[in-house]
């Protein structure tokens, strides 16, 4: 893995994983203009994401969470299993304190949210390049209060991938259409909505909604 010196041949290499092509073309634009980053590769979906970590062997991956098919944090789950020393830097619109904990549980080295500044962003992959973490100050501020009240969600017990279909089930997607997504079958749905339910002690896709509204990761 490269350093992160500003000598060309030492550049941070950057994966960037976004499923919006304008948004991907801005961040590299950006990320380009700096001295010391270049984007070696990028990737529309998870799936795409994992290969091309392999491929191009990144020094830091810019990780958008909602995307089609194999979503972000199955994606950094699957990477971080391949490469434990994988620097992921979670680049999202989800400001809930929910999806930080899932992302970094899934092994995510830092998170920043879309509304943070072009600075942070640049400022972020430096601080991972360099192997220490990055959390937007703003959730890492709510994160801290959480403990010290001591609340706990009921997502802590779901795994990443359990997350992921509790949001889809959420957003009002069925069964079939889950497994569309996320290539599974449709008993492998069924089987992990059943054990969401069970988790959450609720017996309806209804209570499931309302739970996501509570906790702020779908707009009612």
């Amino acid at each position: 893995m490269t350093g992160t010196s500003s000598a060309a041949f030492n550049k941070i290499r950057v994966l960037l994983v976004d499923d919006h092509a304008v948004v991907r073309a801005g961040y590299q634009m950006l990320l380009q203009n700096t001295d010391d980053i270049e984007v070696v590769s990028e990737a529309d979906s998870g799936e795409l994401a994992c290969k091309h970590y392999v491929d191009s062997e990144p020094d830091v991956v810019v990780m958008d969470l909602s995307m089609p098919g194999m979503g972000g944090l199955e994606a950094i789950r699957r990477i971080v299993a391949r490469d434990s020393d994988a620097r992921i830097l979670v680049f999202s619109m989800h400001e809930s304190t929910v999806f930080v904990e899932q992302a970094l549980q899934a092994g995510a080295r830092g998170y920043i949210t879309k509304s943070s500044a072009p600075e942070v962003l640049i400022e972020a992959i430096r601080e991972l390049a360099a192997g220490r973490s990055h959390i937007d100050s703003e959730i890492a501020q709510q994160l801290a209060f959480k403990k010290t009240k001591g609340e706990d969600t009921p997502f802590s017990d779901l795994s990443t991938r359990e997350f992921e279909i509790f949001c889809l089930l959420a957003e009002g997607l069925n069964t079939s259409e889950i497994s569309k997504r996320l290539s599974l079958s449709y008993k492998t749905v069924a089987n992990y909505s059943t054990q969401i339910k069970s988790k959450l002690e609720v017996s309806t896709v209804a209570e499931i909604a309302r739970i996501a509204i509570r906790y702020k990761i779908i707009e009612a």
